[in-house]
């Protein structure tokens, strides 16, 4: 991790290519280019530039101050991260944060220096058409594209990827990848379009059933993928194809060329139209296309992805009982071992990534475990360094985000267990949160619906009481792919994105007290058929996460006789799927923590069987 001094140093070297190249500012994202969410280490240039390490978030620097804006899942680890530095944090979405544009147009406002950078190869075309809009409104500053200033200054970069790729089987993919190309070229001329630029490597490696290493937990290879009317084109370095993936690529009569030709085939394709969208190419790559027509629309690729396939969802079942059993042998040796001492944040999470890892088809994390204890709860998206290591004590709460990737499927779960004594404060915390995943999770809704429109479902009572949180409730969920998967989502913000049967999408309340402790609980949910009425389709959530929920927290009293039964009839569901898979010891464990609650007043809720 970088110093503070690293920081200072850093800045100074950009300050000087800053002034040689008369920029007034300079603008570091968080993306690479293809738009990932996680990206390879070659392109982590804010988080070399700031010290902040999150997946979300913009750096800008110039000639005398830096900022960085990120969003609310990392208000306090941005500021701990940067404290010391001359990065001013900005809070993105909260009243009174300027853009990005607006902080350059005060900063730029008394220079004679009207030109500001940003690498065009790592910023999406409609971003930087966007900024191009927001810079001119500030003075008429202008926007460069075409110097990356950290190939000036980052000496000990590192290189892009060379892991192998590995064709991934039919078996798990359950559509071979003629199949997917010629669905894709059905799509394409249904907008009349010649062709496509694939740019996200989760497309690429679902369309050619294909997965790799080069993206940290995530089973994907840096490529391109051109896709025409009777050709395809995958470019990567060729070094990393083995004889198998050579052969494969082969036989589906997929051609394959250097990853740094994509820009000359761009610029040489010979069709009168490519479908390219803005929001996912990158601006340089964007623009050296000079085809007749450009179609800016989103790819079809993301929203076939996302609606699982029978096998994949058969997968993703056999994944979630192996992580279910990996979870429950953590669980009941959790607590146990916190009052024996010497357990903290980070040695909890090697624990869990072990009993993972003795799973059969395991292959990696899905993301890097979130272990946060006490007030590191707090810290929405937390993960434990040396420095912040916490040793655990058998009292108040552990809030545990974590995740699997197995070659049938990706597991994403979070549970806030009760390591000892809780404060009133707890418990109600931990109940409301309870309540909106529970909410949602029993929600019957019109097929085609937006996440935004159920979003709520899961926050009624938090707004009861004034209370919120300003992530996402739910995202989609890759088959062997990233843990975070779209367009789908829960959220408040307006996403129009349909949900449909066959989708797989999370389920994840919070609630977050500064300073004191923070509360999540989420399952990985399918979206499947309710019923076919005069008013159209409706469809459900089933979990697919199969794991006990702490009782100890809940105050029963605030549950009604629903969400008590849903919650007696998930852990119902819990124990018979995992007991068969348990050695006897696990297996009482289980019985125990999936037992019945009744109300506080020794009333049972009652019984039904449609609670889930």
């Amino acid at each position: 991790m970088a110093t503070k001094d690293d920081i200072r140093e850093r800045l100074v070297a950009l300050r000087e290519v800053m002034r040689r190249e008369r920029l007034g500012a300079f603008i570091f994202p968080s993306t690479d280019p293809h738009n990932g969410e996680y990206v390879p280490e070659r392109w982590k240039g804010r988080e070399w530039i700031s010290g902040f390490n999150g997946s979300a978030g913009t750096a800008v620097v110039t000639a005398d101050a830096a900022a960085l804006w990120t969003d609310s899942r990392y208000f306090i680890a941005a500021a701990e991260q940067t404290e010391g530095t001359e990065f001013v944090l900005m809070r993105e979405r909260i009243e009174g944060t300027p853009t990005v544009a607006e902080w350059i147009g005060r900063k730029l406002a008394a220079s004679s220096i009207t030109e500001v950078g940003i690498d065009g190869m790592v910023s999406t075309a409609a971003s930087v058409e966007t900024l191009k809009r927001q810079l001119r409104s500030q003075g008429g500053l202008t926007l460069r594209t075409n110097f990356d200033a950290l190939s000036a200054i980052w000496k000990d970069r590192p290189e892009v990827p060379l892991n192998n790729i590995d064709v991934h089987p039919t078996e798990y993919a359950g559509e071979d990848c003629r199949s997917k190309l010629k669905r894709i070229r059905e799509a394409l001329k249904g907008v009349n379009a010649d062709g496509m630029l694939v740019s996200a490597l989760d497309d690429i490696a679902w369309t050619l059933n294909l997965r790799g290493t080069d993206v940290h937990c995530c089973p994907v290879f840096v490529a391109y993928l051109l896709i025409g009317e009777d050709t395809t084109t995958l470019f990567t370095d060729l070094r990393k194809l083995t004889p198998d993936t050579e052969t494969y690529l082969k036989a589906n009569g997929i051609g394959v060329k250097e990853y740094a030709d994509v820009a000359k085939a761009l610029a040489a394709y010979s069709g009168y139209s490519i479908l390219m969208d803005a929001n996912e190419t990158s601006y340089t790559l964007y623009n050296i296309a000079k085809c007749r027509e450009k179609i800016n629309i989103p790819s079809p690729i993301s929203s076939m992805k996302t609606v699982k396939n029978s096998t994949e969802i058969e997968g993703m079942r056999r994944a979630m009982l192996r992580d279910g059993v990996a979870m429950v042998k953590f669980l009941r040796w959790l607590k146990p071992a916190v009052e024996r001492g010497g357990e903290t944040e980070i040695s909890i999470d090697r624990k869990l990534t072990a009993l993972r890892a003795e799973q059969s088809l395991f292959r990696d994390i899905s993301f890097d475990t979130i272990a946060g204890y006490a007030d590191h709860g707090a810290i929405v998206h937390y993960e434990a360094t040396p420095e912040t290591d916490r040793e655990l004590k058998p009292e108040g709460m552990l809030l545990l985000d974590s995740g699997a990737q197995y070659l049938d499927g990706t597991t994403d779960i979070t549970r806030t267990i009760a390591l000892g004594p809780l404060t009133d404060e707890m418990k109600k915390v931990y109940t409301i949160v309870l309540k909106g995943h529970i909410r949602l999770a029993m929600a019957k809704f019109p097929q085609g619906a937006s996440g935004t429109q159920i979003d709520a479902l899961a926050r009624i009572d938090m707004w009861r009481e004034g209370m919120n949180y300003l992530h996402g409730t739910g995202h989609g969920v890759g088959s062997y792919l990233n843990v975070h998967e779209g367009p789908h989502q829960f959220r408040m913000e307006w996403k129009p994105a349909p949900l449909l049967p066959g989708m797989t999408i999370t389920n994840e309340p919070g609630l977050y007290l500064e300073g004191h402790f923070g509360v999540r609980t989420e399952n990985t949910m399918l979206i499947t058929p309710y019923k076919e009425t005069a008013f159209g389709r409706f469809v459900q959530l089933e979990p697919l996460t199969l794991c006990p929920i702490d009782t100890a927290p809940i105050i029963t009293a605030m549950l009604s006789d629903e969400e008590l039964d849903w919650l007696n009839e998930y852990h119902a569901t819990v124990k018979e799927k995992l007991t068969p898979l348990l050695d006897a010891d696990d297996a009482e464990w289980l019985d125990e923590a999936t037992k019945p609650l009744c109300k506080t007043d020794g009333t049972k809720a009652g019984n039904s069987r449609t609670a889930m």
